[in-house]
């Protein structure tokens, strides 16, 4: 417990407009979008509550204090350091790789993709008349790992590469070495990189997050990185995104692709986010340590109640990738727990076409939920 929350209580989320608990009808559980089921920190929900002090909620902008505790935070956790103007506010990390896709490419490039990955990437390409090229990730024992060797190859023939770490579904966290190598065939292939790093503070076993664009000068000037405080701090609904583009003639290309499209912030959006990166650490760090039990846990059930479901232990994110392959479910694993077990996962066919046997499982839950999941899987194979 911090403060006000206890990651133990379940919360009444239907009838709040909540998307994750308005797909399904009432008697099936919603364990699918990339949404936690915990209360915001007490620090973030006084933000708010300070602000509507004021009653005027007109156009907003991020204020200074905003743009310097997000300088700060990048050089207090990543020992990277950037400046105040290269910081361009945004309502959403999705908006941002369409935005850059759309300003820095032509129809017909290729872009790069790490599969499996979460559909809003995979889908991206395609809005803007590019080419989807796609080198898969492999599973082992010991967590998914790349072919660099494959990987350089897709690169000769791509623009961008449209980069996730952490990795979405598989929580796979990239290591220095990885992202050294990723970041030489990107400079070899002059390739733009594009980095979706929103759950970049979501990592476990002491793991650090290494922005891409922090390695050198040259991965820099190549890179628009992605963050957000929305999955941490889970104020998704909220809005409010940033990229960090260090070039200059980047960053204005990319702040003129809004086209209409992108409009300004929530104000809600960034006091939110103020407040998070700097009065809501005590609760970050009770909920890493909350859903990493989750993890352990979840992984414990699955190996001992599923054997026949493979599962890599998530290095970052709340989010587990089963493999279910072996235990043959028609027409497919997740339509399979839905009908039978009332249990909404998202369908692996959303992360590539590949996919079609696994299932994405949130386990940012408290634990009454995560063992009411495992109890309706269990009476979906009976």
């Amino acid at each position: 417990m911090t403060g006000m929350v206890n990651f133990d209580i379940v919360h009444e989320r239907r009838g709040t407009g909540s998307s994750k608990w308005s797909k399904y009808p009432g008697d099936v559980l919603p364990m699918w979008v990339a949404d936690m089921d915990f209360p915001a920190a007490p620090e973030i929900v006084d933000a708010i509550r300070n602000r509507l002090e004021h009653p005027l909620l007109g156009y907003g902008v991020a204020r200074d204090e905003l743009r310097t505790q997000i300088v700060s935070d990048m050089q207090e956790k990543f020992n990277w350091s950037i400046s105040a103007d290269e910081i361009v506010f945004l309502p959403g990390v999705e908006p941002g790789f369409n935005m850059a896709l759309k300003a820095m490419l032509q129809p017909g490039d290729g872009v790069l993709v790490q599969t499996p990955v979460y559909r809003p990437i995979l889908n991206a390409p395609g809005h803007w008349g590019l080419k989807r090229i796609e080198a898969p990730l492999t599973a082992t024992v010991t967590g998914h790992v790349m072919d660099a060797n494959l990987l350089g190859d897709k690169l000769a023939q791509s623009r961008a590469f449209l980069f996730c770490n952490p990795q979405n579904p598989t929580g796979k966290v990239f290591t220095r070495e990885e992202l050294t190598d990723i970041a030489a065939l990107c400079r070899a292939n002059d390739t733009l990189i594009i980095s979706d790093e929103i759950h970049g503070d979501l990592l476990f076993d002491g793991r650090p997050h290494i922005p891409i664009a922090s390695l050198s000068d040259d991965a820099a000037e190549r890179t628009i990185t992605l963050m957000a405080a929305s999955k941490t701090y889970n104020i998704a609904g909220l809005k409010t995104a940033f990229a960090i583009i260090k070039n200059k003639e980047m960053r204005e290309t990319f702040a003129q692709s809004r086209l209409g499209m992108v409009d300004s912030v929530n104000i809600l959006g960034l006091e939110a986010t103020l407040a998070a990166f700097s009065s809501a650490g005590k609760w970050k760090a009770a909920m890493l340590s909350y859903i990493a039990d989750n993890r352990d846990y979840l992984s414990a059930q699955i190996a001992d109640r599923f054997p026949s479901i493979r599962l890599v232990k998530a290095e970052g994110t709340f989010l587990a990738w089963l493999d279910c392959a072996d235990l043959g479910l028609s027409p497919d694993p997740q339509r399979h727990f839905l009908e039978h077990g009332k249990v909404g996962f998202s369908a692996g066919a959303e992360f590539g076409e590949a996919y079609g046997n696994f299932v994405r499982f949130n386990f940012g839950c408290p634990r009454q939920l995560l063992d009411d999941a495992l109890d309706r899987m269990e009476n979906a194979l009976r």
